[in-house]
């Protein structure tokens, strides 16, 4: 069946996740540039405004670039879930230059990059932080947004970790073997942890954090 063009953004966003990238670090990996992707290029100007498709160079930069073929990439468009929210990205740099916000503050023009949101489902969850132990990155009585399908964790990550004790910590992954992790606090008063792999019920990446 011909892909349609929501269809065929879906697939892009879809193989976006599976990589554990936004669309954005997806067209970096590719090789193209970083807005390629960005909602705001995937229709034209106009009154109404006219589907823009994504070339057949750029599908097939970023298929090479993930080893994905080009059948798994049309089950993805069939199986995609909606696009996620975003909001616009702009470094704090770039932020002080003219041309970026509007009279009242609010952002446009081209130069912005996308920050993908969460969408609410079934594993995301937040967790409180309590004691000190990453401070000054996470405070006490900060909130930190967990997904549990957000198990594609790599040294520097900061994780939560759900302990076959019970114990649900925060921290950072600084070490990571098929047997065991290493778990490290922001605050140098508290050791690493090196705890087995059989004593974790889950670990999941930190999303985001509210301050």
């Amino acid at each position: 069946m011909p892909l349609s063009h929501a269809k065929l953004w879906k697939a892009v966003d879809a193989l976006a996740r599976r990589e554990g990238l936004t669309p954005s670090a997806l067209a970096r990996r590719a090789g193209l540039d970083a807005t390629s992707f960005n909602p705001s290029k995937r229709f034209n100007a106009g009154d109404p405004p006219r589907p823009r498709w994504p070339s057949t160079e750029s599908v097939t930069l970023i298929l090479q670039a993930t080893g994905v073929s080009l059948a798994e990439f049309a089950e993805l468009a069939e199986d995609a879930v909606p696009v996620p929210a975003t909001i616009p990205l702009l470094g704090l740099a770039k932020a002080g230059q003219d041309g970026f916000f509007d009279d009242a503050g609010l952002p446009v023009g081209d130069g912005w990059d996308q920050t993908e949101l969460p969408r609410p489902r079934d594993t995301l969850f937040s967790l409180k932080i309590t004691g000190d132990s990453m401070s000054p990155l996470y405070r006490e009585g900060d909130r930190v947004i967990v997904d549990q399908q957000e198990t594609r964790v790599r040294r520097g990550d900061r994780v939560a970790v759900r302990l076959t004790t019970g114990e649900t910590v925060a921290k950072e992954l600084t070490g990571l073997t098929s047997r065991a992790v290493t778990l490290s606090s922001i605050n140098p008063e508290y050791p690493p942890r090196i705890v087995p792999r059989s004593d974790i019920e889950w670990m999941a990446r930190i999303l985001w954090v509210s301050q």
